[in-house]
């Protein structure tokens, strides 16, 4: 085990080793079942030694723990949405303070563990977006961040590969000839693109990135919007209250953090809690802003994770599905439907279907001109995300396969190449 490509995704984590002409992905075994693709979840445990720190877990275990002590258990998901948040500094875990290099090394070195590793290889090739999730995203905050978080993990040689470049290094190894592809990497906090013209010879592939897009925009994006039309409505979303005589509305920005995964840990602070509880004090939507209260305090992301996470992935399947959330006193019932949700997410779609637009501009070409459409990641899966391709290409030149793979497995090839530097970005 001499090289390792690390797919640390906001969604899903995977990791794969250099094997032969191959890649082969890392397997983790939690009870009965065999995961490929690991959670990009956090929990702290609180420690019951006094003055101990805060114990790690990870993936399923991370949500066994959750739900075995809830109280005594902080969960985290879509961290990696802070990596270039330069608001973000660090948040507290019980009487501890975290910063985001903290987290990612308590999370890596809890998946070296669970892999059985006594250390990593040295050589790692890991993925990163073409743009980071967030609002003005920091690049270099984020590569400081990953390099501290890495070097405390013992890796010495370590570059950064474009995610979508990853994918289309694996996706190349199917190529018999010469070709222009275009790689959309769909995942859960970015929509990534990039153009490239791979070339095949004896020596084996070489690529020339003809151009990289990127936006903040992926599958979290979508759970939001389910959560903001569904969810927080019932929580005192367009409720008012009473300040000096005058009735206002409760400020959006509540509901904008209580429905992304990435800020939801940020709310639990008692500053923001005892603001909702005064805020509930003098409206008539009282009882439901103590209902948001409630789900906050009670650590509600995995839960409401699971619901929306389930509902969204059953809609690319049908045009209708059952959606119930039932915690801390709230029961939310009914339907949603592929019609309502697809409305839902249009502003989304647009904006991807832009930054394919745009990375198309920027190579100089047009659609006639791309030989080979690979899409990869998990949110490729949306039936009105798959349209937007199908209205650009012919469906004959389109290729998925191993969305959640692809990646880690070029990331994998990468690290285990003799000329692993020529792909660095």
């Amino acid at each position: 085990m001499q090289a390792i490509g690390i797919d640390f995704g906001t969604t899903n984590t995977v990791l794969a080793f250099p094997e032969g002409s191959g890649a082969r992905v890392q397997p983790f075994l939690h009870g009965t079942d065999s995961h490929e693709a690991l959670r990009t979840t956090l929990s702290f445990r609180r420690n019951p030694v006094p003055g101990g720190k805060p114990l790690a877990e990870v993936g399923p275990w991370a949500i066994d723990s959750f739900t075995e002590a809830p109280e005594e258990t902080r969960f985290l998901q879509s961290f990696k949405s802070f990596a270039a948040s330069a608001s973000f500094t660090d948040t507290a875990i019980f009487t501890n303070r975290f910063r985001f290099e903290d987290l990612m090394g308590a999370y890596l070195g809890r998946v070296k563990e669970h892999a059985g590793f006594t250390h990593f290889p040295k050589r790692l090739a890991i993925g990163r977006p073409v743009t980071f999730a967030g609002q003005s995203p920091d690049d270099g905050l984020a590569r400081r961040r990953y390099a501290a978080a890495l070097t405390s993990l013992g890796f010495e040689q370590v570059i950064y590969v474009l995610e979508p470049v990853a994918s289309a290094f694996f996706y190349a190894q199917r190529l018999t000839r010469d070709a222009v592809i275009l790689v959309a990497d769909l995942g859960g906090g970015t929509s990534d693109f990039s153009v490239l013209r791979i070339r095949k010879a004896r020596g084996g592939t070489s690529a020339d990135a003809l151009a990289h897009t990127g936006i903040g925009i992926a599958g979290d994006n979508f759970d939001f919007r389910i959560i903001d039309h569904v969810v927080s409505p019932r929580l005192g979303k367009n409720a008012t209250y009473v300040s000096w005589g005058k009735e206002l509305p409760v400020p959006k920005h509540y509901f904008a953090s209580f429905s992304r995964w990435n800020e939801l840990c940020l709310m639990r602070r008692p500053e923001v809690l005892r603001e909702l509880r005064e805020l509930a004090r003098s409206s008539s939507s009282g009882e439901q802003l103590l209902g948001l209260v409630d789900l906050i305090e009670g650590g509600v992301s995995y839960e409401l994770y699971r619901v929306v996470s389930l509902a969204k992935a059953a809609l690319t399947e049908h045009e209708s599905v059952p959606f119930r959330f039932k915690l801390s006193g709230t029961d939310i019932a009914g339907k949603i439907s592929r019609k309502n949700f697809e409305r839902w997410i249009a502003p989304d779609l647009e904006r991807i279907g832009a930054t394919a637009d745009a990375a198309l501009a920027k190579a100089g070409l047009a659609a006639k001109d791309i030989d080979r459409i690979f899409l990869t990641g998990g949110t490729s899966h949306v039936p009105a995300v798959r349209r937007l391709f199908d209205a650009r290409f012919p469906a004959d030149k389109i290729d998925t396969g191993e969305q959640l793979l692809s990646i880690a497995k070029g990331l994998a090839l990468i690290a285990g190449s003799d000329d692993m530097e020529a792909w660095s970005a």
